[in-house]
């Protein structure tokens, strides 16, 4: 690969609108969707993202286990195997990650499937992102992790080392004549631009088209999450059964329509997608990516027809110098329990009843000479664990489920904490039931590790057919400085009596994580609504909200553009992902928990609400 400076790469090549299909948001998602957008018909590209950190962890222990593994697997044998036919009549280009930590042998076995099909379909791969081999480099430079300032990890418990590569090697294996382009880590967003770039010839200095094109990946990289899953109107969200999957009708200034294919079930509408696009997206005027920095914070997003949205009005910035690294590493070992209690001070039981397991879990383990645990995480579910007990209305009678878990250094000390909870089952206070098809076993912990590399360390590469495609990587040039922020609207002055209303009343919210961090956007059902959600959630406020978990800084970002505020937590998720002991380790239900909050308005608005 080369480096090159430019400034005007290329010519825009089309005028006419492109349609992408988003077909995969995790691995594990509906391997029916591809078939549900192929039926629609139509589709230019279809993208699949499958990758997390997490994800590439597990991928990581199959390659370790075979060499031809480290991939998803069912996008191969489910996902192409059952729809290569008609990908192949109906000429739409897939674009996936789905190669993981192996993308050559996701290829292979691809290739493998053409052949017996008797199909003409090339298959490009991109590779480069796979930095496990600097392990021991980046032990001995002393690298640290970007957000927790934690020393590098000892380079023999390091699973994987992934870069966040961008759009532009998918671009140059489209431009070769790529049928199906295959990848280990990219932005998730990448694969869309990359669609948007090739089908229109983009330049990689026209950063608002290259920002409203990862707008267009970011609103379908979650699968059916734009089309009415894990929407704050869930009762409004028709025929979940049938959810359709998202499509992207995409012009050339890189606008885009949303839409889902005719008779499926589910929703698109202006909170859906709203919703989605503030979705993990953290300073929405910085929201960084390999190909270029983006400012979602005027994006507008309108109603245009029933089940279609417009999102329109991203801008954007020249890309950071560096990429984004992800490493995931072995922390240990963790054992956890789901123990249900039913009764009198129920609440009360499972806490004395957890306090006395792990007291004697420890007690062993001192007589052995052994340490304690790392860390242990005790929370009880209907006694406001997840809420904060100040939220909570309670009498003595209750149903609790108790969630204990720890984490230790040596497998063995993990699972005695089971034996221990096992062993008091006949000698605790009634009112204990179990629903467990076997013990669980204790589990590695694997835990992430982020840092920078400059994007010169980085050297993607493409091949088409097993043959290079040569390739030339942009820096493009000319910055232009951030926009500044616009300023909060405040509350007009009145003499009406307010009143409160639960901000759910007033709000979509979804929430999720960034690492140890929680993001929660709230965006209001109506602008002139916003003054009054913003003066009861401030900073401080939504602090006081999260007290339990113990949060970091909170920082607070205003979206203009759709009247929404998005929320970003530090150090709030017990480690985040699987490293974290907690019950809501991702921040899924933080936003349920901020929904519940009062927010004071003028009775008018509270008659018009309630």
């Amino acid at each position: 690969m080369t480096m090159k400076t430019t400034e005007n790469q290329s010519s825009s090549k089309r005028k006419q609108p492109i349609r992408i299909g988003g077909a995969c948001g995790f691995w594990g998602d509906s391997s029916a969707s591809t078939g549900q957008l192929l039926r629609a018909g139509g589709l230019d590209y279809i993208v699949y993202d499958y990758l997390a950190e997490i994800t590439l962890s597990i991928m990581a222990r199959a390659r370790q286990k075979s060499p031809d593994l480290g991939y998803a697997t069912d996008f191969v044998e489910q996902v192409l195997g059952l729809n290569l036919k008609a990908i192949a009549e109906s000429k739409t280009k897939i674009l996936s990650n789905a190669g993981g930590v192996n993308p050559e042998s996701c290829a292979s076995k691809i290739r493998e499937l053409i052949a017996a099909q008797k199909l003409d379909l090339k298959v490009a791969v991109v590779t480069g992102d796979d930095l496990l081999a600097e392990a021991g480099t980046y032990q001995a430079a002393g690298v640290t992790e970007m957000f927790s300032h934690e020393a590098y990890p000892k380079s023999e418990k390091v699973a994987s080392i992934n870069a966040y590569l961008g759009a532009q090697p998918v671009v140059a294996a489209l431009d070769a004549g790529a049928d199906i382009v295959i990848t280990g880590r990219c932005a998730d967003s990448a694969l869309t631009l990359a669609a948007c770039a090739h089908a229109f010839g983009w330049d990689w200095a026209d950063y608002d088209r290259l920002s409203a094109g990862s707008l267009v990946g970011h609103l379908l990289e979650c699968g059916t999450q734009v089309t009415g899953g894990n929407f704050t109107d869930w009762r409004d969200v028709p025929d979940v059964k049938k959810i359709g999957y998202p499509i992207a009708t995409v012009y050339e200034d890189g606008s885009c329509d949303l839409s889902k294919p005719d008779g499926s079930g589910g929703l698109v509408s202006v909170g859906t997608v709203a919703e989605q696009m503030i979705y993990e997206i953290g300073d929405p005027q910085a929201y960084l990516l390999p190909d270029v920095t983006c400012d979602f914070s005027q994006v507008k997003v309108e109603a245009k027809a029933a089940d279609c949205v417009h999102v329109s009005g991203a801008k954007g910035r020249s890309a950071p110098e560096s990429l984004k690294v992800s490493a995931t590493w072995a922390d240990g070992f963790r054992i956890g329990l789901m123990i249900p209690y039913v009764g009198f001070d129920a609440g009360e039981k499972a806490q004395v009843f957890a306090d006395l397991a792990l007291g004697r879990a420890e007690t062993v383990m001192k007589k052995l000479g052994a340490p304690g645990y790392q860390e242990v995480s005790v929370e009880i579910v209907g006694a406001g664990s997840q809420v904060g007990a100040a939220s909570v209305s309670r009498g003595t009678y209750e149903e609790v489920v108790l969630k204990i878990a720890a984490r230790h250094v040596d497998q063995r000390a993990a699972g005695l904490l089971l034996r221990e909870l096992t062993g008091l089952g006949l000698s605790v206070a009634p009112g204990m039931t179990t629903f467990n098809g076997g013990r669980p076993k204790p589990s590695p912990v694997v835990r992430l590790f982020s840092f920078l590399v400059e994007q010169s360390a980085v050297s993607p590469q493409v091949s088409l057919e097993g043959a290079p495609v040569p390739f030339e990587s942009v820096i493009a040039t000319g910055a232009a400085a951030a926009a500044e922020s616009a300023e909060v609207p405040q509350v007009a002055a009145s003499d009406d009596a307010l009143i409160e209303v639960p901000l759910i009343k007033l709000a979509y919210a979804r929430s999720g994580d960034k690492g140890d961090k929680a993001n929660i956007g709230v965006i209001a059902r109506k602008a002139e609504w916003l003054p009054w959600i913003a003066a009861a959630l401030s900073e401080e406020a939504v602090a006081r909200t999260f007290a339990h978990f113990n949060p970091g800084k909170v920082a607070r970002f205003y979206l203009p553009g759709c009247h929404a505020l998005n929320f970003l937590i530090d150090d709030v998720l017990g480690g985040g992902g699987i490293a974290s002991l907690r019950l809501d380790p991702q921040a899924k239900a933080y936003s349920q928990i901020l929904l519940t909050q009062n927010v004071p308005v003028p009775q008018s608005i509270a008659q018009e609400v309630m």
